[in-house]
């Protein structure tokens, strides 16, 4: 064999040497031999001068060079998405809106319909992860499965509305856990009122702290998030057994629980918008408690067998996380007073003003504690997801100033430049605390509505639009795959305008209730597009290929990828007299 030549960051680099269009079995792969749907075509060979794994290999066949460490398992990609997703915290953050828009029955209902269309969603974007298996995720899937000639503006709205929600995401459950604090310090001294400034430099604080643990080796982060989503599940079985066998409502006179009938069919409406409205309408905390479970689709290219690992963690996630938010629902919507006093109580947090109501204080501050301390690790794995996906789009050249976001940190080997990109959105974002606690808490439906979107886009691609060219990955769903798919779709067209509802309507609405999601997701979304129409459009063709390939049977024909746009086959970057001798 002739010799191979390292590149000094073991990247695709110099010129074509005969081993190095081979894989460790020693032969040539092309792209229609790895189990994928890739913006390159089934003829063209991916050239690397070293031998790949297999993970590596199916990355290549991407049109992607390995530049992460595979240090991710099941189990750890599991416990990011699992500390994503933070029950325990999501549940306290978003109560208002489930309890407060229809009661118990929107509790227990709410969560169990909107769970199975939620899940179905899940099983649908883990059938993709698994075809793709890239950090891009949903972005990429879309530029790919798109039809001829809408693959940018598909990859385009898809990747802003992922970003949109991943960059959100962490600020809201920051803000969430600077609030249920600030509570705690509120019981433990009745004259202390948290003031806005307070909110938003502890939130600040937190988010600093989140991104520096964020910007470590991703062999640390990787076990910072399996201590913490060990944490969460202990604390969540904690709080769920607590509560019933903790609650004072016999000393207040009451029975030790609520009436099944009272929990299952007394709805307390708390909009202008008739009942059925109102429970669609409470969906959204389940929607953004249960959005997570993405988070193992753009940690792929650090996760070892990650196109099975990867979508087994999604489906792990959403499936494990129904369950136990299910019954955490129950236990609540069965022992909570008065739903009125909760959601508008001085405290200016619902979970903490429940506690209060159902339990003794000394026993309500230490589930506050624990969902404090649950409630950090979830706002970590926020930022570890998010990073991952801001470095994606960097990558493809998404952002101003790409060229130093993307970069990789030559001692973490972690993107720690897209870390503190996102760090500085989010503390921007968190101004909004200043706007009042409805302006502040139109990041809960942003999260939802622009992750739902993201979501969506490549699910409804692939069902009604792909025929033939997807490829499915070594997990897929065979034969269910479209009905469920299209169950999917048919739930976020029902629910994205639903989320942008406000509670109240006619001479009751003003501007401090109106429900502002449609304005500040809409409005960076409205100047994307336009961003798109006036001039991304020339030069933004997708997810760009960074791996030298070249055609079958034409060595030398070696096309550079670094930069190259998917849009750009790599049949059209060779000259008309290779494209006919590849033809021949």
């Amino acid at each position: 064999m002739a010799e191979m030549n390292d590149s000094k960051d073991g990247g695709i680099t110099g010129t074509l040497q005969p081993p190095r269009g081979y894989s460790i079995s020693g032969r040539k792969k092309s792209v229609a031999e790895e189990p994928v749907t890739s913006v390159l075509t089934g003829g063209e060979v991916p050239i690397y001068d070293r031998e790949l794994t297999a993970d590596e290999e199916v990355l290549a066949a991407l049109g992607y060079k390995p530049e992460f460490k595979r240090e991710f398992s099941l189990w750890t990609s599991f416990c990011v998405s699992f500390a994503v997703l933070g029950l325990l915290p999501s549940f306290a953050s978003t109560l208002y809106y489930g309890m407060g828009y229809a009661g118990q029955p929107g509790m227990v209902w709410g969560w169990l319909i909107a769970m199975v269309f939620i899940q179905c969603v899940a099983m649908s974007m883990a059938e993709i992860c698994s075809s793709m298996p890239t950090s891009g995720g949903l972005y990429y899937a879309a530029a790919v499965l798109a039809p001829p000639g809408w693959g940018p503006l598909a990859s385009w709205i898809t990747g802003w509305s992922n970003w949109i929600g991943q960059v959100t995401g962490a600020p809201s459950v920051d803000y969430a856990l600077a609030a249920m604090i600030l509570a705690a310090a509120s019981i433990t001294n009745p004259d202390y009122v948290p003031a806005p400034y307070q909110t938003f430099l502890l939130t600040t604080f937190i988010m600093l702290i989140h991104g520096c643990i964020s910007s470590m080796p991703t062999r640390w982060i990787a076990n910072f998030n399996s201590y913490g989503t060990s944490l969460n599940i202990l604390g969540l079985l904690i709080v769920i057994i607590m509560i019933p066998a903790g609650a004072n409502r016999e000393s207040q006179g009451l029975p030790k629980f609520n009436s099944s009938t009272e929990v299952w069919g007394d709805v307390y409406n708390g909009t202008d918008f008739p009942v059925g409205i109102a429970i669609l309408m409470s969906f959204v905390a389940v929607i953004w408690t249960m959005s997570g479970y993405d988070a193992p689709f753009h940690l792929s290219e650090e996760c070892s067998n990650a196109n099975i690992a990867s979508p087994r963690a999604i489906v792990l996630t959403s499936g494990v996380g129904g369950v136990f938010g299910w019954f955490l629902q129950l236990v609540v919507a069965y022992t909570v007073i008065d739903i009125p006093s909760v959601i508008g109580s001085d405290l200016g947090q619902p979970w903490a003003s429940y506690l209060i109501q159902v339990m003794p204080q000394k026993t309500a501050l230490a589930i506050l504690g624990l969902t404090i301390i649950c409630a950090f690790s979830m706002g970590q794995g926020c930022m570890v997801a998010a990073s991952r996906v801001t470095f994606a789009y960097a990558r493809d050249g998404c952002f101003p100033f790409s060229w130093w976001i993307k970069r990789v940190n030559k001692h973490t080997y972690t993107p720690v430049n897209a870390v503190w990109f996102n760090t500085s959105i989010g503390i921007c974002i968190t101004l909004l605390i200043f706007g009042g606690t409805v302006a502040i808490g139109a990041i809960f439906s942003i999260a939802a509505v622009a992750a739902f979107v993201a979501f969506t886009i490549p699910i409804f691609i692939r069902v009604f639009m792909v025929g033939n060219r997807f490829r499915p990955g070594p997990w897929n769903l065979g034969k269910f795959s479209l009905p469920i798919g299209a169950l999917a779709c048919a739930f976020v067209m029902l629910m994205v305008p639903v989320l942008c509802f406000p509670a109240m309507t006619g001479t009751d609405l003003s501007p401090s209730v109106m429900n502002w999601t449609v304005v500040v997701y809409g409005g960076p979304m409205t100047l994307a597009l336009l961003w798109f129409a006036i001039d991304a459009h020339k030069w933004f063709k997708g997810p760009k290929v960074n791996i030298e390939h070249m055609m079958l049977g034409r060595e030398e024909a070696v096309i550079n990828g670094e930069g190259q746009d998917s849009g750009e086959s790599s049949a059209n970057s060779l000259s008309d007299a290779e494209k006919g001798k590849v033809a021949a």
